[in-house]
Parts: structure tokens; C-alpha cells; sequence
């Protein structure tokens, strides 16, 4: 019968965790990270998740003879509001996880 109660636990432990990513997945679709390269005159906004929502050009940026330094500040900025996606997802994730007895996760496996 002690395997039972440690299987609901572990149940109800899931039950937690899955609401708490829930909850995390939506908070970071609806969170707005930005970046800048040039000096600003390359803006680039994502979502928490690292999805690129806009692109924001200053139009002193646009030159037809130096596309490529152009491509290369678009890029920058991505990468950057990627990387600051990244961060916060792993930040929310270790909070979301917070509070939640995964440490004794073993022991209601019997390990």
C-alpha cells in the first residue's frame, strides 16, 4: 500500500509541475525582449521564447550599396534577443520548478 501513496504523490507532483509550465509557457509568449546593434539602428523584439515579433530599421541604416552591413546588424541584434530569450526561459524554468519537492523525487521512486 506505501507504493500507492508514493505513486499518487508522484502524481500529484506532475499534475503541479505541468500547471507551473503551463503557466511559464504563457507568461513568456506574452513577455517582449528587445536587442539593438549599430548604435540602435537596428531594433529586434521577440517573445520570451525567442520568437521574433518585429524589426525596427532606422532608415540612415538602409544603404542599396552596403547590404551586407546591414545583414550582418539584423543579425546581431536576433542573436542577442535570442540569447536573452534563452536566459529568461531558463530563469523562469528553475522558478517554476521552485517550491515543488523534486528532491524527494527519489525517494517516491524508491531510489
Amino acid at each position: 500500500m506505501d507504493h500507492l501513496g508514493n505513486l499518487q504523490q508522484l502524481f500529484q507532483l506532475g499534475q503541479q509541475m505541468q500547471s507551473r509550465l503551463s503557466d511559464l509557457n504563457d507568461r513568456l509568449e506574452k513577455e517582449t525582449l528587445s536587442a539593438t546593434s549599430g548604435g540602435g539602428m537596428v531594433e529586434v523584439s521577440a517573445d520570451g521564447r525567442g520568437n521574433v515579433r518585429r524589426v525596427k530599421l532606422d532608415p540612415a541604416v538602409v544603404d542599396p550599396s552596403d547590404i551586407e552591413m546591414l545583414e550582418d546588424l539584423i543579425l546581431a541584434a536576433v542573436s542577442e534577443v535570442q540569447r536573452r530569450a534563452r536566459e529568461t526561459m531558463e530563469k523562469e524554468m528553475k522558478n517554476a520548478a521552485g517550491g515543488l519537492p523534486l528532491s524527494s523525487l527519489a525517494g517516491l521512486l524508491g531510489g
